[in-house]
């Protein structure tokens, strides 16, 4: 059994649903536990974060970065640091904004550098770009083109109940399903 826990900031609500189709990804694989950590309740799961086997960090792009929340999380993780407590675990990442840009590629790069300072082994989308040419469209798995994490665009007038679309929540669920496979090959030893 591999178990993997998604933490993530959800300050109204759209990143959240970003989570629950990660975690519905990772639960299509046999023998996989998953765990869904707000930021909010951390302090609750820090030894449940310390027992997965990967870990997936999802949090709104505010002003170009992750959200405060999210940041306050990965600064109180610094005693995990300082231990090497998440040392070798799985690590991927995902990110939601109002504009289809909204710079999200900087989230993914503080996540994975968050990551990588915890010396974790990153996972990427393993995804093509959808939607990049004229016989694209906007319903394509990775509709938004990012290799390194998973984009979400949702509408600033619209509630978690209508975005982000059906395509980013199916590009999320893609990439639950990518880290769930590649946890247990990690445990298997067949990386």
């Amino acid at each position: 059994m591999s178990s993997i826990a998604i933490v993530f900031h959800s300050g109204y609500g759209h990143t959240k649903v970003v989570a629950e189709a990660v975690a519905r990804g990772a639960e299509k694989v046999p023998g996989t536990a998953v765990l869904l950590v707000p930021v909010e309740d951390v302090e609750q799961h820090w030894d449940a974060l310390d027992a997965a086997d990967a870990i997936v960090f999802g949090a709104p792009t505010y002003m170009g970065s992750a959200s405060a929340p999210f940041k306050t999380f990965m600064d109180a993780s610094s005693k995990k640091w300082f231990t090497l407590a998440w040392k070798d675990k799985l690590a991927a990442g995902f990110t939601n904004s109002a504009s289809q840009s909204g710079d999200k590629l900087s989230t993914l790069f503080q996540l994975a550098v968050f990551a990588a300072q915890h010396s974790m082994l990153w996972i990427g989308t393993g995804l093509p770009p959808g939607n990049n040419n004229s016989k694209g469209s906007v319903e394509d798995l990775n509709r938004l083109g990012s290799f390194l994490g998973v984009m979400t665009q949702s509408n600033a007038d619209q509630g978690p109940d209508v975005a982000p679309p059906k395509a980013d929540q199916s590009t999320a669920e893609h990439l639950g399903t990518r880290v769930a496979e590649a946890t247990q090959r990690w445990l298997n030893g067949k990386a």
